[in-house]
């Protein structure tokens, strides 16, 4: 899941941006290792930033390094207005939840933990294919 494409435009300005403060710092071919650094740096942290998967396989619900075994998966509630994303993520967000929200993907699932072992109440973790992931918990 990447982040949107328009995203790459902003974070290599900045990157230019910053390797010009660079330039003007330096003469010669060390005024360039500001450009050649951060320009990549940029393109790499937003690609870090989308490759968060959220994933059913091998008995687990796995969302980025955390996984849930699937016996363990209470209720399943899918939330796409955004008021109700907004109350889940705001006042209605019990501090020990797994998060793993990510602003530029629109629904939100939250999934109720049955572990009588895991401090964690439930889990709200953003998927574009939210009915996908339900289907595959088997709810």
């Amino acid at each position: 899941m990447s982040v949107p494409w328009w995203w790459y435009l902003p974070a290599i300005g900045v990157a230019v941006l910053l390797g010009a403060e660079i330039h003007m710092g330096y003469p010669g071919i060390r005024a360039w290792i500001g450009y050649a650094a951060l320009i990549p740096l940029a393109v790499a942290v937003l690609v870090w930033l989308g490759r968060v998967r959220v994933q059913v396989r091998d008995g687990e619900l796995r969302a980025g390094g955390a996984a849930l075994a699937l016996r363990h998966v209470g209720r399943v509630d899918v939330l796409r207005d955004r008021d109700e994303k907004q109350v889940a993520l705001g006042p209605d967000l019990d501090p020990t939840a797994h998060l793993l929200h990510r602003a530029w993907v629109r629904p939100v699932v939250r999934v109720e933990v049955t572990d009588p072992e895991d401090p964690t109440p439930y889990w709200v973790v953003s998927v574009r294919d939210a009915e996908g992931l339900v289907r595959a918990l088997g709810r």
